[in-house]
């Protein structure tokens, strides 16, 4: 029976896997100035998936398509019965205006593919095209899930529903993220917690609106919503451990229709993040109490709901290891890096790390000198793409290690 600890020497060779990739480059980067110029929404993404299916037939995978809305899944067969790995890449775009001004920019007004998604598409096909110029290398499957809706942590869990699990059902799973805020040529890899859970909160605060020149005849939401934002920061300072990262966020409010009518409710949406399901927890529970208790005490009330939540990016330690040795075999132990260049960001591949065993590194993609050193989900957000064969190349050696017989 096989198991699911990856082999530390691969049986195939892979000598000549460096000047393979490096050939690809050109296509890589048509590839990506393509999805990048035509970006898609969330659960959106036809043309997107489209396109995906269409380059996996023609490497002679098994394609299935509308997996979970628009995700496509692709099957690779090795030559020799073994293992099955699962290799993920997000889809989807933002709606944001871009402001690049390069030659490739997005033709869709209002769209723009800021967080390097264009860059995992071409990463996933040409990786598939090499693949499969090496089934012979391969002790079983490679099964590519092109997930749609990353941004809104909604894609995973439908593919997951649909089945992406199962037929066959993977032993691993590895994927990449681009990051324009780790230099080009570093690859950073982390054991445990990689990215932190998200949790979306809307907290409606209720008062009893009036003449703002008469407040004690009113019950004021906004002051109340306004203690309630101040009070939520010490649920992080103060009931959560200081080695434990944590972060209550609140990115929008809405109330009022006058400065001087007291309003009579007031609407705020944020995020709550955490390295730990137990922090996670807690920072739900107190957040809905401590919310409903500042209120009552302002003579408001104060509703709390969550939702579009997933957990912790969390590797195994075993395909942490597997994929080190990838990355050195790529760019040399000195680019190899610990380093979370995306912070307390969340990502739903969160829930394939749930399910089976694996590993979710950080491709660096930024250039100073080039000015290509953005923010993810900038307006001018963009990738060096000599990034590309480096996170091709890496990916298809974990996956020859890990299914090398």
């Amino acid at each position: 029976m096989p198991t699911n600890r990856p082999q530390r020497h691969a049986r195939a060779t892979t000598t000549d896997l460096k000047a393979d990739v490096a050939a690809t480059r050109d296509r890589l980067v048509e590839l990506r100035r393509h999805f990048h110029m035509h970006p898609e929404l969330a659960m959106a993404e036809h043309a997107t998936a489209g396109r995906i299916a269409e380059e996996l037939r023609r490497a002679g995978l098994d394609v299935r398509e509308g997996v979970g809305g628009t995700g496509v899944v692709g099957l690779l067969r090795g030559d020799h019965p073994g293992r099955v790995l699962l290799v993920r890449a997000d889809i989807d775009a933002l709606p944001i205006e871009e402001r690049t001004g390069a030659e490739y920019a997005s033709r869709t007004p209002g769209l723009m593919h800021a967080c390097g998604h264009d860059g995992h598409i071409a990463i996933g096909l040409v990786m598939a095209e090499i693949l499969a110029a090496r089934r012979a290398e391969l002790h079983g499957t490679v099964k590519f899930a092109f997930q749609p809706a990353e941004e809104q942590v909604a894609g995973a869990s439908a593919m997951i529903a649909a089945g992406v699990l199962r037929d066959p059902a993977p032993d691993a799973v590895i994927g990449l993220h681009l990051s324009s805020k780790l230099p080009v040529g570093q690859v950073g890899v982390q054991d445990g917690p990689c990215l932190a859970s998200v949790d979306s909160i809307t907290l409606r605060v209720r008062g009893r609106g009036g003449h703002g020149a008469v407040p004690q005849l009113n019950i004021d939401p906004i002051l109340a919503a306004a203690e309630i934002v101040v009070a939520a920061q010490t649920l992080v300072s103060r009931e959560i451990s200081p080695f434990n990262p944590a972060v209550v966020t609140f990115g929008m409010i809405h109330g009022g229709t006058a400065g001087n009518i007291i309003a009579d409710e007031v609407q705020l949406g944020g995020t709550l993040r955490a390295y730990s399901a137990d922090d996670r927890a807690h920072l739900v529970r107190r957040l809905g109490e401590l919310a409903a208790h500042v209120a009552t005490a302002l003579r408001a009330t104060a509703e709390l709901e969550i939702s579009g939540g997933t957990p912790a990016c969390i590797n195994d330690a075993a395909m942490a290891e597997l994929m080190r040795r990838a990355v050195v075999a790529t760019v040399g132990a000195d680019h190899l890096t610990s380093r979370n260049p995306l912070g307390s960001a969340s990502d739903d591949m969160a829930l394939f790390l749930e399910a089976v065993p694996g590993c979710y590194c950080f491709v660096g993609a930024g250039n100073v000198a080039r000015g290509i050193d953005a923010t993810h989900h900038s307006n001018h957000f963009d990738i060096d793409e000599d990034a590309l064969p480096i996170g091709v190349e890496l990916m298809a050696r974990a996956t020859l290690e890990y299914l090398g017989g």
